[in-house]
């Protein structure tokens, strides 16, 4: 009997002993620096704990994929790994990689649609990414725009310049679709938050007006005086003559330079030969464009020239701005241009 209880004493000990190495063990496992972890880890759909386990340990990050799954059964019984892309340079041990892959803090990618291009620029910056899935691909615009529910618009202008964060499997249209549905809600904020007295009837008139802005502007703090003197144009029925507008309906006859034969030349976007505002968008407004078309300065300007810097000068009369164009693009030596016949 006393045998017996030795024995049995015995095997208790040598249970517990190893109870005790075995959680030692697991304990100094787990919290064991992860190696490798300078590799990006692809989880795909669908996988569970036994696929990232054995995956992880082919890849040489831990020692046991055991371990592994021992973690996850006492502590993450229930989890669901996110599919995505992972770095693993900011986890140290398992915990902190089995957390990261449950909350599906996967690599974000960015893309930075700029105010003033326009959406072929946007198109072809979109199939430049190459962790976006191409669905835009063969497209034509009308179906882009009919798949983002926009059937029949004109796409100049209605995608919001701003940076926009991604994942490995998104798509160019998913980003597309951010753009749009971004546009949406500056314009109509843009639109509630306008003055009244502004010479625009629509939303689109205000961004048609926004876009003529962004493409006119070289110092941001002008943006609302060119707003005004454009403003100030609309009211006394007085032509835009905005050579941006121009340039954008020569579309690939334009060269770089414009000319006075192409001011004379009408198209629907040119605004010396025709009034009012042209019939789209001529470019990609940002909401600083947006916001100082719905809400202009107060100025008796009509007219603005560049001054080479960036900056412009505004002038009350045509006198005043031939002469500006004459000291600020001409060098100081009169001549004959558009607003100025008689020299």
């Amino acid at each position: 009997m006393k045998l017996f209880r030795i024995i049995r004493l015995t095997f208790y000990a040598f249970f517990i002993t190893g109870i005790a190495f075995a959680y030692y063990v697991y304990s100094e496992s787990i919290s064991k620096p992860l190696q490798n972890r300078t590799m990006k880890l692809e989880i795909p759909n669908g996988v569970g704990v036994s696929w990232l386990g054995n995956h992880l340990q082919k890849k040489g990050v831990i020692d046991s994929r055991y371990i592994f799954r021992a973690y996850t059964w006492l502590n993450k019984p229930d989890i669901k790994i996110k599919a995505g892309e992972y770095t693993l340079v900011d986890v140290i041990d398992i915990p902190e990689l089995v957390e990261k892959v449950e909350r599906g803090n996967v690599i974000q990618y960015a893309i930075t649609l700029v105010e003033g291009h326009t959406f072929k620029n946007y198109l072809d910056q979109l199939k430049a990414q190459t962790q976006l899935s191409d669905e835009l691909e063969g497209m034509s615009t009308a179906q882009i725009m009919r798949k983002l529910g926009a059937a029949g618009q004109h796409p100049e202008g209605l995608f919001a310049p701003q940076t926009y964060l991604y994942q490995a499997g998104d798509s160019d249209f998913d980003v597309l679709k951010q753009a749009y549905n971004r546009m949406q809600t500056v314009l109509e904020d843009a639109w509630a938050n306008r003055n009244e007295s502004i010479k625009l009837n629509t939303p689109y008139e205000l961004l048609i007006m926004a876009s003529i802005i962004e493409k006119e502007t070289g110092a941001a703090h002008e943006r609302p005086e060119i707003s005004g003197v454009f403003n100030n144009r609309l009211t006394i029925g007085m032509k835009l003559q905005t050579d941006p507008t121009v340039i954008y309906g020569m579309g690939d006859k334009y060269k770089g330079n414009i000319r006075r034969r192409d001011l004379t030349t009408d198209t629907e976007y040119n605004t010396y030969t025709r009034y009012g505002l042209p019939p789209s968008p001529i470019a990609m407004p940002g909401e600083a464009a947006i916001f100082a078309a719905a809400n202009p300065k107060t100025t008796d300007a009509l007219y603005f020239v560049g001054k080479g810097d960036g900056t412009h000068y505004f002038s009350k009369t045509l006198k005043e701005h031939n002469n500006a164009v004459i000291k600020y693009q001409l060098g100081g030596k009169p001549r004959a241009f558009s607003s100025n016949k008689n020299n």
